[in-house]
């Protein structure tokens, strides 16, 4: 019986071994600081995009959002337009010459002229607003859950969904989100890591770990990590945060 017994321990051991083996790990990539740039620190960040040479970012809290122009290298505001106080202002995504923005809880998004900030028309969905990028295809929305939602461009109806999992684990609370290359990249409330999601299957292939990126003094005077943005034709990536006075150039490095 003891023998037996020791013989499955040593089976279930070494199925374990392989198992864990087999499974390989999902790479941390550290960051260089390759450019700093001022950013507005009364700037409550929820949506950013990069085009054109300018940064157009959606802001929120009540009484409070607004969606911005701004000039990276400077970080003055150029135009804005103040939402209605009833709004709390979300992600933002730029869809042929249009800019599109979520609110978190009124289930209405807006559509922007990009030329004139004129909205031209909203739509409604049924979830929380948090996040938006698209892929060129799809409007891709998050809404605080594990959850991304795409939706038709034009029309703004649900086509499909994607369950996001880090080793078949549910990772919720995806907020900013931007499409680089392919693949999603993801802030995560209330964490300094961003997730980059394999937008076919929703598997995490990878972290980028922000950690003291700001100062702890900084830090003391700001809100959370959230904000991504991608310069294609420099190949950068920027980051900022809600209240921070700082947008980051960044270059990933491998850990």
């Amino acid at each position: 019986m003891i023998r037996r017994f020791a013989l499955a321990m040593i089976f279930l051991i070494g199925l374990a071994a392989i198992c864990l083996h087999s499974t390989p790990a999902v790479p941390v990539y550290g960051y260089e600081v390759v450019e700093t740039f001022p950013h507005d620190p009364a700037a409550f960040t929820q949506g950013l995009v990069f085009h054109d040479g300018y940064l157009y970012e959606g802001t929120g809290l009540y009484g409070r959002s607004s969606l911005r122009q701004v000039d990276l290298e400077t970080g003055e505001v150029l135009r804005c337009c103040q939402l209605p106080d009833r709004y709390f202002g979300e992600g933002v995504t730029l869809w042929d010459d249009k800019l599109v923005q979520l609110t978190w809880r009124a289930n209405l998004g807006i559509v922007w002229g990009i030329e004139n900030f004129t909205p031209e028309r909203t739509f409604t969905y049924p979830t929380y607003g948090w996040g938006l990028t698209h892929d060129g295809e799809h409007l891709i929305m998050s809404d605080g859950s594990s959850a991304l939602y795409l939706l038709d461009p034009l029309t703004f109806e649900p086509t499909g969904h994607i369950q996001v999992r880090h080793n078949d684990v549910p990772v919720d609370g995806l907020n900013e989100l931007e499409y680089i290359n392919g693949q999603i990249f993801a802030n995560v409330w209330k964490n300094d890591r961003i997730a980059i999601i394999s937008p076919g299957t929703g598997t995490v292939a990878g972290w980028i770990d922000l950690t003291d990126l700001l100062t702890d003094d900084e830090r003391a005077r700001a809100g959370v990590l959230n904000g991504i943005a991608y310069d294609p034709a420099n190949d950068r990536i920027l980051v900022t945060g809600k209240l921070w006075s700082k947008t980051f150039h960044i270059k990933l490095v491998a850990e």
